[in-house]
């Protein structure tokens, strides 16, 4: 049974921008945002996610999101909805919504702090899976959630003809070597950390779902896809000069920095929902330095 395949390269995890009172989604900026990426290379967005701030979305925001954007893209290219919850019901409810607004797939997070069992995430990934008819991208991101998709649990859910992919934010190589052992081409594996591009594809990686897209979607979208046309060393190159750049998108919560580093840049993205809040002033002048130092201001 071959899977299809969403993307090759950088998915930007795009951020929500707020109106100043952060009662709404501001959609003319999110509109140009979205634009500015494909413009530039992007080769997938994943909307509502973590960078999303999706959790603080009302299921009204989060729908009207999701549509947005596929209607913004206009098939230009995938559009993956985060769908996750730490409730089965919620999350097979919020992929049914993503599927009839039009999304390619549905980036769905491990439960989170009413922490399940390995065999409670098999079988939380398989009904969700039981019911929808779009891909299904596992989200593994154990920092955050203090759940860890081992690979034994991977080599069982990706026997499912929907689950076709994970996002990889355990930033544990050696896992991740073994659930690629273990599950071969029936799993598709992206980074979901920035710093990991070129060693998670030497283990046959797709690419990755990136944070630091959203700042330069260009050097996002280079990383990997130098390393699928076989310029590994230019690809690693570019992962090294660009690493303080990286380390700087996680000097505190995401999406907290990358969204103060589009405010310098000139991107009218607005405030954080609470309890995200602004940096420390001390933190803010070192971003500053650091994008100064790139040349993005």
């Amino acid at each position: 049974m071959k899977k299809p395949v969403i993307f090759e390269g950088s998915a930007i995890a795009i951020i929500t921008p707020f109106t100043e009172d952060l009662k709404s989604i501001d959609f003319d900026t999110f509109e140009k945002i979205i634009n500015d990426q494909i413009d530039n290379g992007t080769d997938a967005i994943v909307v509502c996610g973590t960078t999303g701030e999706g959790s603080t979305l009302s299921h009204e925001e989060h729908v009207n999101a999701m549509k947005f954007c596929v209607d913004t893209v206009g098939k230009r290219v995938p559009v993956i909805a985060g769908t996750g919850s730490n409730e089965t019901a919620y999350a097979i409810e919020l992929s049914n919504d993503a599927e009839k607004a039009g999304a390619d797939a549905m980036l769905v997070v491990t439960p989170y702090y009413n922490k399940c069992s390995q065999r409670g995430l098999v079988k939380h990934y398989q009904a969700i899976a039981d019911n929808t008819s779009k891909p299904i991208i596992i989200y593994n991101v154990p920092s955050r959630t203090g759940v860890n998709v081992l690979p034994s649990t991977y080599a069982e859910l990706c026997e499912h003809k929907n689950i076709i992919a994970t996002k990889e934010a355990s930033g544990n190589i050696s896992q991740i070597a073994e659930t690629i052992a273990l599950c071969g081409d029936k799993l598709d594996v992206y980074s979901g950390n920035d710093d990991q591009i070129v060693p998670l594809m030497s283990l046959g990686g797709k690419g990755v779902i990136s944070v630091l897209s959203n700042i330069c979607p260009k050097l996002a979208h280079d990383i990997p896809t130098l390393y699928l046309e076989g310029k590994v060393k230019e690809s690693a190159e570019l992962q090294l000069k660009y690493l303080e750049l990286i380390n700087a998108m996680f000097m505190d919560v995401n999406p907290i920095p990358v969204k103060v580093a589009m405010r310098m840049m000139g991107f009218d993205v607005g405030p954080l929902r609470m309890p995200l809040c602004e940096m420390e002033d001390a933190k803010t002048a070192k971003l500053e330095a650091i994008l100064k130092k790139y040349e993005l201001i």
